[in-house]
Formats: structure tokens, C-alpha cells, sequence
């Protein structure tokens, strides 16, 4: 149940699809256009001491929200305008504030580096893939990491615990109709019975 879902740098050719593609698919957030999500970004900006990136909302049925950072260019984050529906004003803000998080942190510039090591990694004879695995493994334990950072990053600019939890719960099990509904105390308990399901060594390999 993570906020964000990727941060990434790539090649100058998928950098310039990549772009265009944004550009001619979605809505650019401005002073002038839906200012009220311009200024929680600003807001979450100033408070993480990060320079503002450009903001896109664009039309997709699933909750999510992503940060691209292209070579040589401002990076840019995107929010899905299901889940711009799906939360209040206040959690819609520790989503922006979780994917500056990755920028902060470039977070992205890390895991390319760690790709490149994995596939590598690959191409070394007789050990290779087990190298290789074991990198991909480490990679998977660092990426949870680094999402926790970035929650920590959200937990910075609201300055309300529930707020981000109740973010996680709602991209768990949440819908607008549903929304009201939703308890973050016993979204808490349920969190509280998985670490208890999972302290044995395999519960604890397996979380």
C-alpha cells in the first residue's frame, strides 16, 4: 500500500515519448488551471525545500500517482483523476508530498543504478544469476524502503498521522462511495493483527 509507484530515468528516446505523450494526454497544473492543486503543491514544495515540478492530472479509472524525472528537463508528477475523487484535500497533498519525496531523496537515479547492477549482474558466468538474484532481491527490501521514506516525506507537510494513514487505507480497499465509511482506528487494528500474523521467521520473510 504504497503512494507512489515509480520514479524513473530513462533513455533519451523514451524520455521524449514519454514527454510528449504526458503533454498530449493530460492536464498541466498551473496558477490558471485548477489552481487550488497547484497551491497544495507549492505548499508541499516549499515545506520539503524542494524546487516545485510540473503537475499533470490525467483521466485513469485506477488511484495512483507517479513521479518522472527526465534527463535534462524539470521533472514532472502525475495524479489520476480517480484519485483526486478518491481522497480529501488534505491526503491529496501527502500524495504530492510523497512523490517529492522521491525527488528529494532521487530515488530514481538510485534504482537505475541498481537495475543496471542486476542485469549486469546476469551476463557473469556461472554465478551470475545468483548474484543477480540476490541484487534483485536486495532491490526489492530497498524500493519498500524508499516508499517509507516518502510516506515520511507526506507525514512531513500534513503533520497529522491519520491523514496518511488514511491515504494508505483508501488506495487498500476505498472508493468515493465508500469513503465516509472508512475507519482509520480499525484500519490501525488490522495493521496491528498482520504484524501478530506474521512475526514468525517465515511471516516475517513472506511481509
Amino acid at each position: 500500500m504504497n503512494l507512489a509507484r515509480f520514479c524513473w530515468h530513462a533513455g533519451p528516446v523514451s524520455e521524449q515519448v514519454m514527454l510528449l505523450e504526458n503533454i498530449g494526454t493530460s492536464v498541466h497544473v498551473t496558477e490558471n488551471q485548477l489552481s487550488d492543486l497547484h497551491q497544495l503543491m507549492v505548499e508541499a514544495a516549499n515545506i520539503l525545500c524542494i524546487e516545485v515540478p510540473d503537475l499533470y492530472v490525467r483521466q485513469n479509472p485506477v488511484p495512483n500517482a507517479y513521479t518522472l524525472a527526465i534527463g535534462g528537463r524539470k521533472p514532472f508528477v502525475v495524479v489520476h483523476t480517480s484519485i483526486v475523487e478518491l481522497l480529501t484535500r488534505r491526503e491529496l497533498q501527502a500524495v504530492l508530498a510523497h512523490e517529492l519525496g522521491h525527488l528529494k531523496c532521487d530515488h530514481g537515479i538510485w534504482l537505475t543504478f541498481a537495475n543496471i547492477l542486476t542485469l549486469g549482474a546476469y551476463t557473469i558466468p556461472g554465478l551470475g544469476s545468483f548474484i543477480a538474484q540476490t541484487f534483485e532481491e536486495q532491490l526489492f527490501r530497498w524500493v519498500r524502503a524508499a516508499e517509507l521514506t516518502c510516506d515520511r516525506a507526506a507525514l512531513l507537510v500534513v503533520q497529522d498521522p491519520k491523514v496518511v494513514i488514511s491515504v494508505l487505507m483508501k488506495l487498500a480497499g476505498g472508493c468515493p462511495s465508500l469513503a465516509g465509511q472508512l475507519n482509520v482506528d480499525a484500519f490501525l487494528e488490522q495493521a496491528r493483527s498482520y504484524d501478530a500474523a506474521s512475526s514468525n521467521p517465515l511471516g516475517w520473510y513472506l511481509r
